[in-house]
């Protein structure tokens, strides 16, 4: 019964990853590439569950510019967008390729 019960939930896993496959990064709305990370909207340590798909770069951007209590704070994306770090960063990452990466220093 054991494998019954671990194949089918295998089944509705790798369904659920084909069904809410994204394509487009919710911090800048390029398309993403190759790596994918997903980001706690609201980080794990504060209580979030919510994550959005978003490009490498973006993500460790958007750590660089807040800490976990700020992020909490904000609560979603748009407003973190708002932040003048990540909006010079978005500026910047508008016509890059998909799979670009840079390293990421933290706002001053």
């Amino acid at each position: 019964m054991g494998r019954v019960k671990r194949k089918i939930g295998l089944r509705e896993a790798e369904a659920r990853v084909q069904r809410a496959a994204p394509d487009r990064c919710a911090l800048c709305d390029r398309p993403l590439g190759k790596r994918t990370e997903w980001h706690h909207v609201i980080p794990k340590s504060e209580g979030g569950t919510e994550t959005q798909p978003l490009h490498p770069i973006c993500h460790r951007a958007i750590h660089a510019a807040a800490d976990n209590v700020r992020l909490a704070r904000m609560g979603d994306l748009s407003t973190v967008r708002a932040l003048p770090a990540i909006t010079r960063f978005l500026n910047w990452i508008a016509h890059k390729p998909a799979d670009f990466h840079a390293p990421t220093r933290r706002a001053r």
